[in-house]
């Protein structure tokens, strides 16, 4: 059976809420009434008010930003454009899930000395993180099917940990500001740039916790803010992500890093510019629910003008890598030894990444 697309932004038929019209538009086109002067005038009122922020924080504290730093083309130019744009100090960080690309780490090492950034990797152990991994692929009933239309649940998992590693070190630190590297498909506007009441971060990241604790052989909470930490930094952080409101331009992101030495890894999947694991989440949600775990970012960017629809169905359409789902499978221990790709069919990156980085 041939899978429908929406004639306008490209979603899946089997997305969930699609429900795609006679005219073959699904209920998101059909419900988005915003127009692009409306956006406009959000987003430079948005920039202002972040431009006066940074006046208010900046060179007030150690650091004035805290970015979350996957070593990805966005989430590198939200960087260059902390540091180069409103002169910041920021402390970057990134939580080494065992399945970074190597590329991607010596990336970040000469990145981070180009733009003169502190930046602080968080490996947590591969036993533990291997285990929740696993698991998040075989439990169905961790996440909430709204959690898993916007992201796999590896991913979700992978940024459930991420999150709590970061407000922890914000509150550490008394960061005002902690940055991320979405795009404009994969949040909304109205997350651009807010602070939660203490009350409801304090949920949030609960809410982040309890699902890994669910997953994992082990105690996940020394990676979350402890009672301690919370009482640090009385006012939460405010959380920004500036390409929300920037002009999304994906050539000019990557001009623009690869000026600064960012070089795109070999053997990632079309969706991600520095993990390995994201491949085998891919395949996983896509045969455990029907839809690709990228296709609402993808159809947000095509509605948003951002991406042209044949470039989003290609990317959706896209082939997972068998040998790179044989090695994550064997990695995670899902496999027996027999199962593992042989290094003769595994790309160089591929095989450096297994060497690269030890089980432990």
């Amino acid at each position: 059976m041939t899978m429908r697309y929406c004639q306008r932004c490209g979603l899946p038929e089997t997305f969930p809420g699609a429900n795609l019209d006679r005219d073959g538009v699904c209920a998101y086109c059909r419900h988005d009434r915003t127009t692009a002067a409306e956006r406009q005038e959000r987003q430079a009122s948005l920039r202002q008010r972040f431009q006066s922020l940074c006046e208010a924080h900046r060179g007030r504290q150690r650091y004035d930003c805290l970015l979350a730093w996957s070593g990805g083309k966005d989430s590198t130019y939200t960087l260059a454009l902390l540091r180069q744009r409103y002169g910041l100090r920021v402390l970057a960080y990134t939580f080494d899930n065992g399945f970074i690309a190597p590329q991607a780490l010596d990336n970040m090492e000469r990145v981070a000395e180009r733009l003169g950034v502190d930046h602080v990797v968080i490996r947590p152990r591969f036993d533990l993180t291997r285990g929740i991994f696993a698991r998040a692929t075989q439990r169905h009933n961790v996440y909430s099917i709204k959690a898993l239309s916007r992201a796999s649940a590896i991913c979700n998992a992978c940024m459930g940990m991420a999150k709590g590693i970061g407000l922890q070190l914000a509150l550490q630190h008394g960061t005002p500001l902690v940055a991320y590297g979405w795009s404009p498909g994969q949040a909304p506007l109205s997350s651009a740039l807010f602070r939660r009441p203490l009350p409801l971060y304090r949920g949030m990241i609960e809410a982040l916790r309890e699902p890994l604790q669910r997953l994992a052989d082990g105690d996940v909470s020394i990676y979350f803010p402890s009672a301690v930490d919370w009482e640090r930094l009385p006012t939460p952080p405010y959380d920004v992500a500036p390409l929300l409101f920037y002009r999304y331009d994906e050539s000019e992101i990557v001009a623009t890093v690869e000026a600064l030495g960012w070089r795109k890894p070999v053997g990632t999947d079309p969706n991600s510019t520095n993990c390995l694991l994201n491949t085998y989440g891919i395949a996983v949600h896509r045969a455990v629910h029907g839809f690709h775990p990228y296709a609402l970012e993808l159809g947000n960017l095509v509605r948003l003008g951002y991406m042209e629809r044949d470039e989003a169905i290609a990317r959706l359409e896209a082939p997972e890598d068998p040998d790179l789902v044989a090695m994550v499978r064997a990695r995670l221990g899902l496999d027996g030894a027999d199962s593992a790709p042989s290094a003769a069919t595994v790309p160089r990156e591929i095989e450096s990444a297994d060497s690269r980085i030890p089980l432990r």
